[in-house]
């Protein structure tokens, strides 16, 4: 799967979550574009929210609140081309169908959020996008994943479109404490045949670099400048810059310790595997006309004649040379 210029079965791809973090501040918002950036992120992601579209009339603080961190779509197209400038992806979560066609131009990718797993016009607006689709699988079990991944792939099969698709396994849990991380449903998510990441809300780095282990090709932090700007809940389980490129930099060491994969011998150990493996070797010293039994028979590092599984080409087999305690036995030393 590919999210513009990165392949995500060659490198984990790594989004700091900016979301709501700019509490409005545009100038805020720019700055984490480009922290972010020094802190090794792939991709920034915003939420590109329209509150009398997303939530009901009746929740006038929550609508309020929600439009004093708004940003209008020509800021977002700004934002865009901070991202482009700093050499890092811009991403948004849009949260109704019309930001769909104005995110359009500006995303190589559409990520939906969890609460939206289910919000089948907006998945189907995505998917007639025909770019990849990151799916945030929160509140969800495997059927209802599953239910959302044909809407999507039906949508595609009718408009002539082959997108990709990502499940980001999360938990909607503001913060996500260790017990409820779940991360093995990494596993459960890989069964349906999609490139699989994480969604993380716990405190803490622990959580997303443990998901490479599973199989995460995608992970999602929440990203701040300060994780005590204000009383906003997302702050404390966002990664600050420092927190933020440790995550980058043991996400890439965990990368470097899965490695490709298939077991095999590696080239830095053929060079010592003469070393360490054993020979049958004499356990004694065997004078010449020795009939060669078992226990005559040792086995020593460095492996100089036959490997140990090889005992029954020498035991029952007369000796034609001697040979001293702890040198091989070769079959060309028996008459």
């Amino acid at each position: 799967m590919r999210i513009g210029p990165h392949d995500l079965d060659e490198r984990v791809f790594i989004i700091a979550e900016i979301g709501n973090n700019h509490e409005g501040s545009f100038d805020r918002a720019e700055e984490m574009i480009g922290r972010a950036k020094e802190a090794g992120a792939d991709a920034v992601k915003f939420q590109t929210i329209v509150p009398e579209r997303l939530v009901s009339v009746s929740e006038e603080a929550r609508i309020a609140q929600l439009r004093r961190f708004q940003f209008s779509y020509a800021q977002f197209e700004d934002l865009a081309a901070r991202a482009r400038r700093e050499g890092v992806t811009f991403l948004s979560t849009p949260f109704d169908l019309e930001s769909v066609a104005a995110l359009d131009p500006l995303v190589p990718a559409f990520k939906v959020a969890s609460g939206d797993n289910d919000f089948f016009p907006l998945l189907e607006e995505v998917a007639r996008t025909g770019k990849p689709i990151l799916l945030s699988t929160g509140m969800s079990d495997l059927d209802g994943v599953g239910r959302a991944k044909r809407r999507i792939e039906a949508e595609w099969q009718r408009t002539g479109r082959s997108g990709a698709l990502a499940l980001l396994h999360c938990v909607v849990s503001y913060p996500t404490v260790p017990a409820d991380a779940n991360l093995a449903a990494l596993r459960d998510l890989a069964t349906l045949g999609c490139t699989v990441g994480y969604s993380d809300h716990t405190i803490g780095i622990a959580a997303a670099v443990l998901s490479v282990a599973l199989g995460a090709r995608v992970i999602e932090k929440h990203f701040t400048l300060d994780k005590n700007q204000s009383d906003f809940h997302d702050h404390k389980l966002s990664a600050d810059p420092a927190e933020f490129a440790e995550l980058v930099r043991r996400v890439r060491e965990a990368e470097l310790l899965m490695g490709a994969g298939g077991k095999r011998v590696l080239p830095c150990e053929a060079a010592v595997r003469q070393r360490v493996r054993r020979g049958i070797a004499a356990a004694r010293d065997l004078a010449a006309g020795t009939i060669i039994a078992a226990a005559d028979l040792g086995w020593v590092r460095p492996r100089a004649g036959l490997a140990p599984g090889s005992e029954d080409e020498l035991i029952g087999r007369r000796l034609a040379v001697a040979v001293p305690r702890g040198a091989p036995i070769l079959p060309e030393h028996c008459a």
